[in-house]
């Protein structure tokens, strides 16, 4: 059985879980803090990362294309090349260039710490660039490839909320309010494998805010 390594308050664990649930594969949930992980299966010490029966492997977007390739039950990615192509397209844009950006935020979003207005010029400047670049490329006809859930929408359910929070409390404004975001997650909260994986995030960030008091 696949073990799945990390805790529920990050949207990266979230992500790879909800693909798990989507394509109803057993797995265990091994809880890993960041600074209690298994640096041989990641060495960077980051989470996710799961144990497979071959070995570990880390990296989310790695792992779901492993648990894609492995398991053909309910693809979360099209058959043909190019719109298979398009799915990681969304998920790179979402990664690379809205949540990595706003990501360094965080801090005082979230968390209490501070950011200073030099970071907050410039990342608000990457995601005036960003957010319009994705809305060219994202669908939400209803899904956020088009009219099929793939791995693009477990990215999307676990990190648009985020973005929008974030950008929302720094900016005083959600950069994401003129895409149809809002709506899109009112729609996915419905799926029952969306509920649970919200139920499990508010838990478990209850539980790590607790430990850092």
């Amino acid at each position: 059985m696949l073990k799945l390594c990390g805790f529920a308050a990050s949207n990266y664990y979230n992500k790879v879980k909800l693909a798990l649930l989507e394509k109803n594969l057993p797995f265990e949930e091994v809880l890993a803090w960041v600074g209690e992980t298994d640096l041989e299966a990641s060495p960077l010490g980051k989470v996710p990362y799961i144990i497979t029966d071959s070995g570990p492997l880390c990296e989310s977007e790695t792992i779901a294309e492993y648990i894609e390739a492995t398991y053909s039950q309910a693809p979360l990615l099209p058959k043909d090349p190019l719109q298979a192509g398009k799915v990681r397209e969304l998920v790179t844009f979402m990664e690379l260039y809205l949540e990595l950006t706003a990501r360094e935020l965080y801090a005082e979003a979230f968390f209490g710490g501070t950011v200073s207005d030099k970071v907050k010029e410039r990342q608000r400047r990457l995601l005036d660039k960003y957010i319009p670049a994705f809305a060219k490329l994202a669908k939400f006809s209803p899904y956020v490839a088009g009219d099929t859930f793939t791995l693009a929408d477990c990215a999307a359910i676990c990190h648009l909320p985020l973005i929008s929070s974030c950008t929302k409390i720094i900016y005083g404004e959600d950069l994401l309010a003129h895409l149809p975001v809002k709506a899109y997650l009112k729609a996915m909260s419905e799926r029952p494998t969306v509920q649970k994986i919200n139920a499990d995030r508010k838990a478990s960030t209850e539980l790590m805010l607790s430990r850092s008091r």
